[in-house]
């Protein structure tokens, strides 16, 4: 019998892991200028966590991996998005009376839903996210969207638009259900399943819909924009001035309305137009939400957040030729010409890596050119080398690979000379 990995799902291996650690290391970069802290929730959570009343999402409905304990009726669900599980943890530890609002937060880690796999969509996937709750303010909404556009931009993408369009206030969106619910009403039962069910449970939905994109009822759908009052108007209008004085680029598209229903005002997709991308071509998207704190047993307070997809964030920039994480190169390789002078050869690399310098060494025994021949294939900077003439000695050879220079120096002068090839210490 062969194992492998669940569809779905993917090994990130050794030589990839370095374009990882840089998107992480960049993603603490960002945040920690911009004031976010990191959050880190369970990776499952109760279901009703998730799935809310009269939830209209395809991943609630469809996506999502649910299930029971043995000899428990309490039903867990692996998460399939970060928001809900940020904003139950903020009101659990009741931070709306012990931090300073709004509170921010980021999170990084795998999330987990049911779909069809394909390129750019995974069953397990990874996201980053941000999420401040406590203020409702325009610029607000703007803020977050620049510290998502800043870090693309940082990575060197430039086949990236911002998609934005509003929701409106609840008075803005039920006068809008409402003139939807009447447009598609004789057509409905010619629709899809998903546009019959989201017509009940909310008609917004139904713009989202893939299948009956090119319906000439898709097309005459009445606009969000004209049903937006005065104050709806206003907030939307600041959103703009803001990313236009930020100089962030976007495209007002009034069809956007995202794939979660808590969405409210602002939402938005930022999106690569590079072809390579395909149909997933969304990079990260989020929105504001206004009664989610509330849901959880919270004050009334409005929040905002995007997640953006890390797998998808690796496509963009493949696409682009943007060339991510480093090479697994040594610094120094400690050569063990024979097994006497295998104990030192331990002590010597054991003194290079408490002093920061990468370093390997044998432990199969081989000769000097199967060593050699890694030394090489490793790209190491430094050769060490140690055998029984130099251990009589109390010397160690010394070879600069990069202008094939070598010295035998003591023992204890190995690391002084090696700082002095490396002009000080490696960078950490």
């Amino acid at each position: 019998m062969s194992y492998q990995m669940p569809r779905g799902t993917q090994d990130i291996m050794p030589e990839d892991i370095s374009k990882w650690h840089q998107l992480e290391d960049m993603i603490r970069q960002f945040c920690y200028v911009y004031d976010y802290e990191e959050i880190r929730t369970p990776i499952f959570e109760h279901t009703n966590v998730f799935k809310r009343g009269n939830d209209s999402s395809d991943m609630v409905n469809k996506e999502m991996y649910t299930f029971t304990l043995p000899n428990s009726s309490t039903s867990l669900t692996l998460r399939p998005e970060g928001t809900a599980g940020v904003v139950r943890s903020f009101v659990e530890h009741k931070m709306y009376g012990d931090v300073d609002l709004p509170a921010k937060f980021y999170y990084v880690g795998p999330q987990f839903r049911h779909e069809r796999p394909q390129k750019g969509r995974q069953r397990i996937f990874h996201q980053f996210g941000v999420e401040v709750i406590g203020a409702k303010n325009p610029l607000l909404d703007v803020e977050t969207i620049a510290l998502g556009w800043s870090f693309v931009s940082a990575l060197g993408l430039k086949d990236m638009k911002v998609l934005i369009n509003t929701l409106g206030d609840d008075a803005s969106r039920d006068a809008y259900r409402t003139a939807l619910k009447a447009h598609f009403k004789k057509d409905i039962n010619a629709m899809c399943a998903d546009c019959q069910r989201r017509y009940e449970q909310n008609p917004l939905r139904i713009l989202d819909c893939k299948l009956d994109a090119d319906k000439d009822v898709m097309k005459t759908a009445p606009r969000m924009a004209d049903y937006l009052n005065e104050e709806s108007q206003a907030y939307f209008k600041k959103v703009l001035e803001g990313l236009d004085a930020l100089a962030i680029p976007y495209e007002v598209d009034d069809r956007l309305v995202r794939g979660l229903d808590y969405y409210t005002h602002t939402v938005f997709e930022v999106v690569s137009v590079n072809e390579q991308m395909g149909s997933q071509s969304t990079v990260f998207a989020g929105g504001r939400y206004d009664g989610l704190v509330e849901y959880f047993g919270g004050p009334q307070m409005s929040g905002i957040g995007w997640a953006m997809g890390l797998e998808r964030l690796i496509l963009a920039c493949e696409g682009e030729g943007i060339e991510l994480g480093e090479e697994n190169n040594l610094d120094a390789y400690v050569v063990c010409l024979n097994d006497s002078a295998s104990v030192t050869a331990l002590q010597l690399v054991t003194e290079l890596r408490a002093n920061g310098y990468k370093s390997e060494m044998d432990y199969r025994s081989r000769s000097f050119k199967a060593q050699f021949k890694t030394v090489m294939r490793r790209r190491a900077r430094i050769a060490v080398l140690i055998g029984e003439d130099e251990l009589a000695n109390g010397l160690i050879t010394i070879k600069n690979l990069e202008t094939k220079e070598q010295q035998s120096v003591a023992f204890d002068k190995m690391v002084e000379t090696i700082d002095g090839i490396f002009e000080g210490r490696p960078e950490e």
